[in-house]
């Protein structure tokens, strides 16, 4: 058997941009060389070689986190030049990566999201309408990009003084903000492969070390500074519901391939945070763990995820 040619594309223009780089380096470590011939592409460097190599090219396996990588400009790409992928698609990546689009399409397919506001870079100068959106949502409060992963630009924000800075911090990574009511919680993820028919993997839970208000850009790739649990340590029913909700998110947001979708459990109640549609592959990364506790090896998640993107083709 002829072996497949995968463009592995990494690394990129966004604050990522180290993640994806780490994330290539295993992948590239783990698919089988009698199996493939890897070409390996920088985003941010190696773009014109991608066109020309394209027609050489089967399939890609894109490890892009953050603006023009996961947004689905890269996607967009890749459809013009007739190579297949392993992730969502241009409209897939572009809702999830979009916090406020997709929190109203989990409205519409009836999954609970905390309550919210949004702020634009463009508020009014005394910032009276930030205290009523403080005054809706109450404190403590979560102030966040609408557009962005790993938590960068992310505050707990715990009274009215604290606030503004937050936004302005946020809003260095883009126009939009979001500002969510702060749910005290289990932290939740579940994770799913499959296009039209997704397939849950084992629920995670997360647990953030001492000293981490939140599951922050620090506490995600700080080998030993969170505590991932998979299977979560959860009472069944609760447990269906992540799953459930995971596969009806990536449904929703049209989501191909793969995605994982954070989530936060109370006592009574289960809301979804957002979805991610290229789950970070790194030695502290969430989905290759469910996936491990799936009786699925790295490499085995790898071949599964590329089979996917020929399926799609």
């Amino acid at each position: 058997m002829s072996k497949l040619t995968v463009a592995l594309i990494c690394g990129g223009v966004s604050s990522e941009r180290d993640v994806s780089l780490a994330g290539g380096k295993m992948i590239q470590a783990a698919l089988d060389p009698a199996r493939y011939r890897v070409l390996r592409y920088d985003s941010r460097t190696d773009l014109a070689r991608l066109v020309q190599e394209a027609p050489g090219i089967d399939t890609a396996f894109v490890n892009l986190h953050g603006v023009h990588g996961e947004d689905g400009t890269i996607q967009g790409l890749l459809d013009l030049l007739g190579v297949p992928y392993q992730c969502s698609g241009v409209l897939g990546s572009a809702l999830a990566m979009n916090k406020l689009a997709a929190k109203r399409v989990y409205q519409q397919a009836g999954l609970p999201v905390p309550p919210y506001r949004v702020v634009s870079e463009n508020r009014d100068a005394d910032g009276s309408f930030l205290d009523a959106h403080a005054d809706a949502l109450g404190f403590p409060l979560v102030v966040k990009p609408a557009c962005g992963g790993s938590s960068i630009g992310m505050s707990i924000v715990k009274q009215v003084s604290e606030l503004a800075p937050a936004v302005d911090k946020a809003l260095a990574h883009g126009p939009d903000v979001l500002l969510e009511a702060y749910i005290q919680g289990r932290e939740l993820t579940g994770g799913v492969i499959g296009n039209d028919d997704p397939e849950p993997l084992p629920v995670v839970e997360i647990i953030p070390g001492d000293g981490y208000g939140f599951f922050d850009y620090e506490a995600k790739y700080t080998p030993g500074a969170t505590s991932e649990i998979c299977p979560a340590p959860v009472p069944e029913d609760l447990s269906a519901r992540v799953r459930d909700y995971a596969c009806r998110a990536h449904s929703a947001l049209f989501c191909k391939g793969y995605s994982r979708t954070d989530m936060i459990a109370t006592d009574t109640d289960l809301f979804v945070l957002e979805t991610n549609t290229i789950p970070g592959m790194g030695p502290t990364s969430l989905l290759p763990l469910a996936a491990k506790a799936a009786g699925m090896a790295f490499g085995d998640l790898l071949d599964r995820l590329i089979s996917l993107s020929l399926e799609k083709r």
